[in-house]
């Protein structure tokens, strides 16, 4: 591991990115939480499919861009279950990429 990978994952710099990610009207539409309440969605799914394990091979079982349609499969089905949830399913893309390219800034790629 090298030193410059020192960064954390913070969830309010997570939401600034995202924020920066989007187009502007998309990303006026939604509050912090409706954000925060898509990434908890992104990390239950990592969770449930072993992907927080570490991993001693340099193999590439991280999300990118041809493994992305099953994560935002799992969002899409979750937003359907959360009734209060009011973020557009055409948005979603926005955020769940917004979030993989903070998760690269930061060295969790």
């Amino acid at each position: 591991m090298t030193d410059n990978i020192d960064m954390q994952f913070d969830e309010n710099d997570a939401i600034k990115f995202i924020r920066r990610y989007m187009p502007d009207d998309i990303s006026n539409r939604y509050d912090d939480d409706e954000i925060l309440n898509i990434i908890d969605m992104i990390w239950d799914y990592y969770e449930d499919n072993g992907l927080l394990e570490i991993s001693t091979s340099n193999d590439s079982d991280n999300i990118n861009g041809t493994e992305i349609q099953p994560l935002m499969d799992y969002v899409n089905k979750m937003l359907s279950k959360d009734k209060l949830a009011v973020v557009d399913k055409d948005h979603v893309r926005y955020i769940v990429e917004g979030e993989l390219e903070y998760e690269k800034s930061i060295g969790l790629e």
